[in-house]
Parts: C-alpha cells; sequence; structure tokens
C-alpha cells in the first residue's frame, strides 16, 4: 500500500465521506460497539453519553493535529522518501490513536463494571466470527492465493490515493511481498491470543469487583499489549514486518510519477481540508466534553 495509506485509513476513509462518516460518528460507534457488547437498556443511554462526550473532546483537541500531520506527509510526497521516514510517520500515526483510546479510558472502565458474564460470552461469538471473517480474506488455502489476495489489497489502498498504477508498479509490489517475512497465521494465532487474554482479563475484573481504579489500568495494559505484544517472538516478527512493509511503501513511493504523486498531494490536502473544517465547525447537539477533558 501507498506509505501514508498505511497510516491514515485507520482514521480516514476518503475525501469524499470523512465530513459525513465523523459527523456520524457517535452512532456509528455505538452500533460497532453493541454489535459486540450487547449493551443492556440500562448501559445504553450511558454508552451513548460516553461516546458524545469523547467526540467532541475529540473534535475539539485532536483534529487539528491530525491536519497538521496530513501537511507533514503532503510535503514528503512530493520527492523521493526513505523506508525510515514511512515508518516515523506510522510511529506518529500510532502514537495520535494512543491518546485516542487513552482519553476513552475512563468513561469505558464505568461501562465494563457492569458487564454481565453473558456479555463477555457475547463478546467472545463476535471475535470468534469476526476471527472467521478475517480468516476468509487472508488465509487462503495456497500460497499463491494468499499473495495475489494481499497485492490486491496493496494496489487498491495505493491507488485511492495516487490513482491507477502501472502494470510495471503492480510486479513491484507482488515482488515485495514475496519477499516480506508477513504470515497471515502467525498474526491470527497472535489475535486470538490477545482476544483470550482480554477475556481472561475482564472475567477477572468482574470476579474481584474491581474498582474503577483498578478497570482503568487493566484496560490501559491491554492497550499496550495490543501495540507491544507480551510474546518476545512474535515482537520481533513484527518489528521484521514493520521494517519490510515502511521499505515496500518507500519502494513504491519513489516508482511513482510526478502525476501520481500530484494527485497523491491533493488527496492528502483533501483529507486535511476536511479535517480542519471539522474542528471549526460547532458540534451540533453535541454534549459538551467532561470536566479535565483533554
Amino acid at each position: 500500500m501507498g506509505w501514508w495509506v498505511a497510516v491514515l485509513l485507520p482514521l480516514l476513509t476518503g475525501c469524499s465521506t470523512v465530513r459525513l462518516t465523523y459527523g456520524q460518528g457517535p452512532m456509528l460507534a455505538y452500533w460497532w460497539l453493541d454489535g459486540y457488547v450487547d449493551f443492556t437498556t440500562e448501559q445504553a443511554p450511558q454508552a451513548k453519553a460516553a461516546l458524545e462526550d469523547w467526540f467532541a473532546w475529540h473534535r475539539a483537541t485532536q483534529l487539528n493535529d491530525y491536519a497538521a500531520w496530513l501537511a507533514t506527509a503532503q510535503r514528503l510526497a512530493v520527492d523521493n522518501i526513505t523506508p525510515a521516514q514511512v515508518c516515523r510517520l506510522m510511529d506518529e500515526g500510532e502514537r495520535h490513536v494512543e491518546r485516542a483510546f487513552d482519553q476513552a479510558v475512563p468513561s469505558m472502565a464505568e461501562i465494563v463494571r457492569g458487564f454481565t458474564p453473558a456479555q463477555l460470552r457475547h463478546i467472545e461469538q463476535r471475535y470468534a466470527k469476526g476471527n472467521d471473517d478475517w480468516a476468509r480474506d487472508h488465509l487462503q488455502q495456497q500460497p499463491g492465493d494468499r499473495l495475489a489476495a494481499e497485492t490486491k489489497r496493496w494496489v487498491e489502498r495505493s491507488e485511492n490515493v495516487y490513482g491507477s498504477i502501472d502494470a510495471a508498479q503492480r510486479r513491484l509490489i507482488a515482488t515485495g511481498l514475496a519477499a516480506s517475512p508477513s504470515d497471515p497465521q502467525r498474526w491470527a494465532d497472535e489475535r486470538r491470543q490477545r482476544q483470550q487474554d482480554i477475556l481472561r482479563g475482564l472475567r477477572q475484573l468482574l470476579a474481584e469487583r474491581a474498582d474503577a481504579a483498578q478497570v482503568q489500568a487493566a484496560l490501559r495494559a491491554f492497550a499496550v499489549q495490543f501495540s507491544q505484544s507480551p510474546r518476545l517472538e512474535y515482537r520481533a516478527y513484527r518489528q521484521r514486518l514493520k521494517d519490510a512493509n515502511c521499505q515496500l511503501a518507500a519502494t513504491l513511493h519513489n516508482s511513482t510519477t510526478a502525476a501520481q504523486r500530484q494527485r497523491a498531494v491533493d488527496k492528502l490536502r483533501g483529507w486535511e481540508d476536511d479535517l480542519r473544517s471539522l474542528a471549526r465547525d460547532p458540534v451540533s447537539g453535541s454534549r459538551a466534553p467532561s470536566p479535565g477533558a483533554g
């Protein structure tokens, strides 16, 4: 994928939909979370209010930072780049995500304290369904089919920013992925282990009737484990994969034409403009941020 696409897609869905999607963020986030948790009638208003508060904080304090980050990406996009520059931008993106999660922890902890055993079983079932869906897309039986599927994903994400890429660039992606240490089965195993770690931790919190501070500490520990696995072998693998992805992303970018780079700059600028506009606009119908937010 294009180097900025690897960083930005978790936060942005495309210049034409950023404003619409963000404006509906509290509702969409609630639907997504409810699909995992199956909130009770009593929990639903609390969850919705917490999401309104979080989005109000996020719009007021974070979007201009994201826009500045996109402006940096635009400056880099006009010239050749190095793998180290790609990785630095990715690291900065991860720090944005970490700050956003940390802000949500206090409200999240209060909701988690009210979880029931039935809800934990619902989360476990939803994890299993998500794992099956992911496996269909990434764990094809034949290695050649896996490579073809991964190449297709990189091409689609790259074209979302660069526009159409040529046959030589497609071969570059396929060759780079063939040499990559990427191992989807290893990630699938790690993914399931992380899910079991979370479920085990949640069950322990409920059994012990943990207080708010204990639940907050556990949620932050879950986040740390997500970004840096407690399994040393997997951490080493993830670093190798990250280095390979940064190398491939830089190599692909350096193969692009002036027209492709200009399209990327225009796309990034569109995202930046959308975020700055959202940051300026009042949050219609939103609750005010909680005291001390931000």
